[in-house]
């Protein structure tokens, strides 16, 4: 008698571009080709969405209208909604993501068969940032199956009993980064790829520019990315009269294209989980500048000085002073871009889905024949 195909569910608000929902996305399609069932719950649908793997079920645990009543009301139905999809698809394993629906995957599969896998894809006391919100992650975690967290930093931020449940499980490059290194002239350019909000703080990166662009007149700076602090950042280029030099061609679907060719990359968030743009600069081979941020995923990654640098959070200078050290010396710039795709290896998809379907084997309690 053949037996019954394992059944993976994944919980998750939306499926709009972003990293943690692009690895869900990813997740699915390994685990589809390899002769799993795939449920992916999404609470709402967005626009803007990244498309599912055909073979995968969708279903939405968003109340209707005509579900809906009072605050109180919504989040009691929302619970019993949710309960009633885990009860009926009846998943070997659901793993979800962020904040509160870790709380819902927990709470809406208690005493049901299905094993239950949270993950934090950002730094934990910013997902849990009040004492309520930490009381319950430090309460109701006891009660998953399994933890997966993205660095080491983030791991400490629970109780030690806690952290032997959890495990750091990578993230996979997206295939289109995975290429052969680009090993023809380049200009000098410097790129950064991610939303234009605060928290990536791209204002460090121009400001950091304006200080060493008159020395290297030919070097351009490239901004791949929306968001609401573009106005800002164009109001910030004209004031350094480097508007002609500092370009924003918004967000684009050809990134690894567009940035291959690059002479090196720069990320200056404020903080980060597993920064997923990182990583692909990196796999492109290449020199990749970042800043030291909590909750640890760059210095995860880059061994200063060896595959890359790392430089405090919101320090100019010490950026100014580390991108004029590249563009100097082209043979440093190489060195450390050839490291960094090296580096890089450990983090293509079939190595990385691999692990992350072991470690589901073993949360489920048998292999899958």
């Amino acid at each position: 008698m053949e037996e019954r195909k394992k059944h993976i569910a994944f919980y998750i608000g939306s499926l709009s571009k972003g990293g943690a929902e692009r690895v869900f996305v990813n997740l699915a399609a390994y685990f589809l080709s390899q002769g799993y069932r795939v449920t992916m719950v999404t609470q709402y649908r967005r626009e803007q969405e990244y498309a599912l793997p055909q073979g995968a079920r969708r279903i939405l645990s968003d109340l209707t209208p005509e579900e809906s009543g009072g605050r109180l009301t919504n989040l009691w139905r929302r619970y019993r909604k949710l309960r009633r999809i885990f009860k009926t698809i009846r998943a070997d394993l659901v793993l979800s993501v962020f904040g509160k629906n870790n709380f819902m995957a927990i709470l809406a599969n208690a005493f049901l068969s299905t094993r239950v896998v949270v993950s934090v894809v950002a730094d934990p006391a910013e997902e849990y940032p009040d004492a309520p919100m930490r009381f319950l992650a430090r309460t109701l975690f006891f009660f998953a199956d399994g933890i997966v967290m993205q660095t080491t930093d983030a791991v400490k931020w629970f109780p030690r009993r806690l952290q032997k449940k959890c495990v750091i499980l990578k993230n996979s490059l997206n295939p289109a980064f995975v290429r052969p290194r680009y090993e023809g002239s380049k200009e000098p350019d410097i790129v950064a790829v991610g939303r234009l909000d605060q928290n990536k703080n791209h204002r460090m990166i121009l400001r950091a520019f304006a200080r060493i662009a008159g020395r290297f007149p030919k070097s351009r700076l490239i901004l791949y990315g929306e968001g609401p602090e573009r106005q800002n950042l164009e109001k910030l280029a004209k004031e350094q009269g480097l508007s002609d030099r500092i370009l924003l061609p918004g967000a684009v679907t050809d990134v690894a294209d567009r940035i291959e060719k690059a002479y090196a990359f720069v990320l200056s968030s404020f903080t980060e989980g597993m920064p997923n743009t990182l990583l692909e600069a990196m796999s492109l081979g290449l020199a990749c500048i970042s800043t030291d941020c909590p909750c640890g995923g760059p210095k995860d990654l880059i061994q200063d000085g060896v595959n890359g640098f790392l430089v405090p959070p919101n320090d100019d200078a010490a950026l100014a002073k580390r991108l004029e050290e590249l563009l100097a010396d082209p043979k440093k710039a190489d060195s450390l871009g050839r490291a960094a795709a090296g580096r890089m290896r450990e983090y293509r998809p079939e190595r990385v889905n691999k692990e992350w379907e072991t470690y589901f084997l073993k949360i489920i309690g048998k292999k899958f024949v």
